[in-house]
């Protein structure tokens, strides 16, 4: 994996922490009885995460270990997950272990809510992608084991695009005249959730945008700089010209079958996200293909590094007694060969690219020959491409968690066609800097 890029990106996430000022004296662990609590005897740890797969591999671990055991919970998803923790937190009962995904570790390292487990992993870090396991930290110190990579792309329906004479897309306007064809034969090219802005936010990122950055002691906050306004273009003439399903991931049995029906001929993925088709497809295995993610015209390949789409994390919580053991049982899960291949398979697990330093030896397994049928070697090359290209310059913001949830309400009324993609990110611009100051926070903007 070429691991310079996403190396220099996520430094950008360390480097905003020290705009926390007067936050993150409240976030050091306590740590102190964690030797008296290693020596009690066996302890049980709860862990909350999403991922298919997980429960596998916590089964795993339980077989293998005799002092320590993992408590699995499974929540609904990954916003699913933001709301219980945050309730978990204020009411005491936190679990050891969580998993989340990158954008949203500062926010929680503000709140006092993550554990500083450098001690404990620290010597483990050469095992890992560099890029990865920056994404876990803040201010220098480390606060999750990463558990992921995320490649981008797109993958399409081929018998859909030949039988219409149409090539995969190779720029967002190629994407939006493609979608054109396609909807003249009832067909979709894309699938808008109402509660999920995330492609907002990719698309964002891909053009050059900078919601979040930190000038000296401040943050500053730009929702409608070039990039924004030029990755608003694009969604908001998908959305006008009707291009795109509306399909709750609340039903994501109802998502996956239109898919495999044919009614949304493309999506914008990484890796893991192809387990769901596996797992939920009957018709279409074999008429799938990936292409590279779509660029702006007239740019160089550049795939996004955010959202749903960012490294994946198992966190320790401040609340846990039982840190040691639970950041060993995290490095556990990210580093023993079975744990890795169950997830890497969207058979067995969620699909990811794992976040170790050889994660490219895992593309042959992270990837589906049994939805790609006889696309599974072409691609192999989109996935390790896309690799080299990603988005090197994204912050995440100390309320990313707040504002997210406060995008997601703005988002859908763009998705039903109540306002303008420039009417949310003129919201979210207000919103964001009120928030900041509320909190306490210097900010720009």
């Amino acid at each position: 994996m070429n691991s310079t890029s996403p190396r220099r990106r996520f430094a950008h996430v360390a480097v905003a922490g020290l705009a926390l000022t007067g936050l993150l004296s409240a976030c050091g662990g306590s740590g102190d009885s964690d030797s008296e609590s290693k020596s009690a005897g066996p302890v049980t740890l709860d862990f909350w995460g999403w991922a298919n797969g997980q429960k596998a591999v916590v089964e795993a671990f339980n077989a293998s270990h005799k002092d320590v055991q993992l408590k699995y919970t499974k929540v609904t998803d990954q916003l699913t997950m933001q709301k219980q923790l945050t309730n978990a937190v204020k009411a005491g009962n936190a679990p050891c272990l969580l998993q989340n995904t990158g954008e949203y570790v500062t926010s929680w390292v503000s709140q006092g809510a993550l554990a500083d487990i450098t001690q404990y992993v620290e010597s483990s870090k050469d095992k890992f992608n560099p890029g990865a396991w920056a994404v876990g930290q803040v201010q220098g110190k480390v606060y999750g084991v990463p558990t992921a990579s995320a490649p981008a792309f797109t993958i399409y329906r081929t018998d859909i695009f030949k039988k219409y004479d149409l090539e995969p897309p190779k720029t967002w306007d190629d994407f939006i005249a493609a979608g054109k064809v396609l909807k003249k034969h009832d067909i979709k090219i894309t699938n808008y959730a109402g509660e999920d802005p995330s492609t907002l936010e990719v698309l964002a990122m891909q053009a050059g945008a900078h919601w979040y950055s930190v000038d000296g002691d401040s943050w500053v906050v730009n929702f409608q700089d070039e990039g924004s306004l030029k990755a608003a273009k694009v969604i908001q003439d998908i959305i006008d010209n009707d291009l795109n399903s509306k399909l709750s991931f609340a039903d994501y049995a109802a998502v996956q079958r239109n898919y495999d029906n044919g009614g949304t001929a493309t999506r914008q993925i990484s890796t893991w996200q192809m387990s769901g088709m596996v797992q939920n497809f009957t018709k279409s295995f074999g008429d799938w293909a990936l292409s590279p993610w779509p660029t702006y015209k007239g740019e160089a390949p550049k795939t996004p590094a955010g959202t749903n789409q960012s490294g994946n994390l198992t966190l320790v919580s401040e609340q846990c007694k039982y840190k040691e053991q639970a950041a060993e049982a995290a490095l556990w899960m990210s580093t023993d060969t079975g744990a890795v291949k169950t997830m890497a398979s969207p058979e067995t697990g969620s699909g990811v690219m794992p976040a170790l330093s050889d994660s490219e030896s895992y593309v042959s397994e992270a990837i589906s020959e049994k939805l790609l049928g006889k696309n599974y070697e072409p691609a192999k090359k989109i996935v390790t491409d896309s690799l080299g290209t990603v988005t090197t310059d994204w912050t995440f913001g100390p309320n990313w968690t707040a504002m997210f949830t406060e995008m997601q309400d703005e988002w859908a009324k763009v998705v039903s066609k109540e306002q303008k993609v420039t009417d949310l990110l003129a919201h979210m611009q207000e919103w964001t800097v009120n928030d900041l100051k509320q909190r306490g926070i210097s900010v720009k903007g």
